[in-house]
């Protein structure tokens, strides 16, 4: 496992293990075959705001090989101020132009995405991913977003991404306009590298219009009472994760989440004498779980994928449970899994998408203090899926953790 063990690099004046720390889930997501069906859940339904687009048509060799298969554009979406938390591509016409193969059967994830700590980071993690034989498709820096990265790939071809730096949306919704960027960055910058503010004057000596970019900000009837905020839906989301793969090969997966990653094994659970693994890379009990593929079949799950699931978390219960009403309303499919395979939560429900991914609605994720140890299962809340209470009594960590910095809408 490399270095692991040595504290062999300077993160920021810190002895670590790995040249890097990753710091939390940034965003996530999903190939779709049904691009207007899949916008409307994600978009409609869940609140999730385009930011930006990407059109992969021009990327075809031959226009033709992409008749008849549908939307060729990407969406970049947000909940809060992010440019994008979810990415939804078009996994047709990605599969039409991968000319290189590098997209693997079950993938149905195009990004997990970690944030660490600095652009540093992301260069040296591109030379220390180079050492111990990682394998990672490229390093730069994209546009729309314009954050820098490298994207390392997991045993099983699903592609990770580390970045520093994500594109902020202000009060005015507004994006920046993608040809603030007259160049491609397809490798890693010489360090040190010019600050945004830079950027930004460059592009107003170039009489580029900033207030050009996409404008995010929601339209529509706002009619639900949210907290005392008009909304167009019952509830807000504020924040997304956890990330749920299923493995083929759990030792690999370990290797490279924690080994390579960096992550840490919160808790270790056994379901039907298969072993589940939970991983965090903050205070959050976790922000990846891994289970063995045997129990997708088990849990009833799209054999497309190997996603379990991805979490968007909700601001409270009382949002959780107007979700799950609501949501119904609208003829979505929502499921309830054993609460023993999600440690270190509550109350939650899946809801699933039009291509079968299942996207965990919940409100609160246990939190793991300097000592690094859960919560004991004996002192966890008995979770009813066929009763939920009214209202639930605090626990020692309700409403701890990251909290959602900004308005709601």
């Amino acid at each position: 496992m490399g270095s692991r063990g040595n504290h062999s690099f300077d993160v920021g004046g810190i002895r670590l293990d790995r040249p890097f720390k990753l710091r939390r889930l940034g965003h996530f997501g999903y190939y779709a075959n049904d691009m207007a069906a899949s916008l409307r859940f994600y978009k409609d339904l869940l609140g999730f705001q385009i930011t930006d687009t990407i059109d992969f048509a021009p990327r075809a060799r031959d226009p033709k090989a992409l008749e008849g298969l549908g939307e060729s554009r990407g969406f970049f979406m947000r909940y809060g101020t992010d440019h994008h938390a979810f990415v939804l591509f078009p996994y047709r016409v990605r599969k039409a132009i991968d000319y290189q193969n590098l997209m693997t059967d079950g993938v149905t994830m195009n990004q997990i995405t970690w944030q660490v700590g600095s652009l540093r980071e992301v260069r040296d993690a591109s030379k220390w991913f180079t050492e111990v034989g990682v394998d990672f498709g490229r390093t730069g820096r994209d546009i729309p977003g314009s954050n820098w990265h490298v994207y390392p790939n997991d045993p099983e071809g699903r592609i990770n991404e580390l970045f520093y730096g994500i594109e902020q949306i202000g009060w005015d919704g507004l994006s920046k306009p993608q040809n603030m960027y007259p160049q491609k960055f397809l490798k890693a910058p010489e360090l040190p590298y010019i600050r945004e503010a830079e950027e930004v004057r460059a592009a107003k000596e170039l009489n580029i219009d900033l207030t050009a970019g996409t404008n995010s900000l929601e339209e529509g009837d706002a009619i639900n009472d949210v907290g005392g905020i008009r909304l167009p839906r019952p509830f807000k989301i504020t924040g997304i994760g956890p990330v749920r793969l299923f493995t083929s090969d759990m030792a690999a997966a370990l290797e490279f989440y924690q080994g390579r990653l960096g992550l840490i094994v919160t808790e270790t659970i056994s379901w039907n004498g298969k072993d589940c693994y939970f991983l965090r890379c903050t205070t959050e009990h976790h922000s990846l779980a891994l289970y063995p593929m045997a129990l997708r079949s088990e849990l009833g799950l799209t054999e497309w994928s190997t996603s379990m699931a991805f979490g968007v978390r909700l601001n409270d219960y009382a949002q959780l449970k107007s979700a799950v009403t609501w949501l119904q309303s609208k003829g979505v499919e929502l499921r309830y899994f054993p609460p023993e395979l999600l440690p270190g939560m509550d109350y939650s429900v899946f809801a699933i998408d039009p291509d079968g991914h299942a996207i965990q609605l919940y409100y609160y994720m246990e939190q793991v203090g300097w000592e690094g140890r859960p919560r004991p299962a004996e002192q966890r809340r008995v979770i009813d899926n066929d009763n939920w209470p009214e209202t639930l009594d605090g626990v020692s960590d309700s409403f701890a953790g990251e909290q959602f910095m900004g308005p709601w809408g």
